[in-house]
């Protein structure tokens, strides 16, 4: 027991050390308010509350039995494989968010064979959910019915949507800026000295791949004067997977290209193992630039050059607007888009004309 508080032992079954020091250090605060918050007393902000609670978690104690609160309700997270980092980065936020007004998210992931997402959503409605997150659902597929949300909205079920706008759909969406993304990572590659850049994209039904193939195309023209039916020829389709980026790599890699542009890092990273197995390097003979910013991307070999999606600007953006949904508030129901970030490692260099290894046996 420290000042009135007794802390039980960790979950790790490991003795007790109840310092109130480091809980109130873990949360920054004083450790009168540590104190005051782990005695359940009043007049202690509620995102201060927030902060001990949390460093009691991540110290890993249990929280005493007064403090575990009754849920505000359940929230559904509807996502796709957890094998790509992003999806597990943005469901940490989302599930941040929600518990921070008291929400219990409800984590659905969709795998192969498993529950489809109109299953997924049929089980949370039994549970009586509150709302549900989606995120990169069956939206953002062009070839998908979008009366499914129209169905979900007459049932009276709050929900938000998370990549991939379809204008069929009046509910909130939240999007990187697919164009201005491919915009940044064109102009990176040009201004080290490429001209030939190629782009390895998923498959062109969804409107992410839509959106970063027309910011590509748009790029290509402006920056480099490259004609659109050229561009158009350095777009490779393909899957959101490390084998995906590994086949449209070789393929880009035969017409000669020294810069790749990749929908996501694992894409990249499947581009990097395509050079290497080619005998070349990267970045010195191939500059390789990723998408998401993925949390190991910077401590790849190479580290990876990728644009940052605002994982967590969005995810909290989308929790806000599902909120004010589910309080029957006025939100709008449109896209909020939300700027990327460039962020340059070492999978990236200057290229210089004639020094570099063109894979067709030429120089370029």
């Amino acid at each position: 027991m420290v000042d009135g508080v007794t802390l039980p032992a960790p979950r790790d079954g490991s003795p007790a050390v109840p310092r109130l020091a480091d809980i109130a250090a873990q949360a920054q605060v004083s450790e009168a308010t540590a104190s005051r918050v782990l005695n359940g007393r009043p007049g202690v902000a509620h995102s201060t509350r927030q902060r001990v609670l949390a460093a009691l978690d991540l110290l890993g104690y249990e929280r005493p039995t007064r403090l575990r609160r009754r849920s505000a309700g359940l929230i559904g997270l509807i996502t796709p494989e957890l094998t790509n980092p992003i999806f597990p980065a943005f469901a940490q936020v989302v599930e941040q968010a929600l518990a921070g007004y008291g929400y219990t998210p409800v984590l659905c992931t969709q795998i192969p064979g498993g529950a489809t997402e109109d299953e997924l959503v049929e089980q949370l409605e039994e549970r009586g959910v509150n709302g549900i997150v989606f995120l990169s659902g069956l939206h953002a597929d062009t070839t998908a019915d979008p009366r499914r949300y129209a169905r979900l909205t007459e049932r009276g079920v709050p929900f938000v949507l998370i990549n991939g706008y379809n204008e069929r759909i009046r509910a909130p969406f939240v999007s990187p800026d697919d164009r201005s993304a491919v915009r940044m990572a064109v102009r990176h590659l040009a201004d080290l000295g490429h001209r030939r850049i190629g782009l390895a994209i998923g498959p062109d039904r969804y409107v992410p791949s839509r959106r970063k193939a027309e910011g590509f195309a748009d790029a290509l023209a402006e920056i480099l004067g490259t004609p659109r039916e050229e561009a158009e020829q350095r777009v490779r389709r393909t899957l959101f997977s490390v084998e995906g980026g590994h086949a449209a790599a070789g393929s880009l890699l035969e017409q000669g290209c020294t810069g790749l542009v990749c929908g996501s890092d694992l894409m990249a990273l499947g581009a990097v193992r395509a050079a290497r197995e080619r005998g070349l390097d990267v970045p010195a003979d191939l500059s390789v630039v990723g998408f998401d910013d993925s949390q190991l991307v910077a401590f790849t070999d190479p580290p990876l050059t990728t644009v940052r999606q605002p994982v967590h600007a969005m995810a909290t953006a989308a929790v806000g607007a599902l909120l004010e949904e589910i309080a029957h508030q006025t939100v709008q129901r449109t896209e909020f888009v939300f700027q990327p970030e460039l962020v340059v490692r070492g999978s990236t260099a200057q290229w210089v004309p004639g020094d570099g290894w063109d894979v067709r046996g030429a120089s370029s």
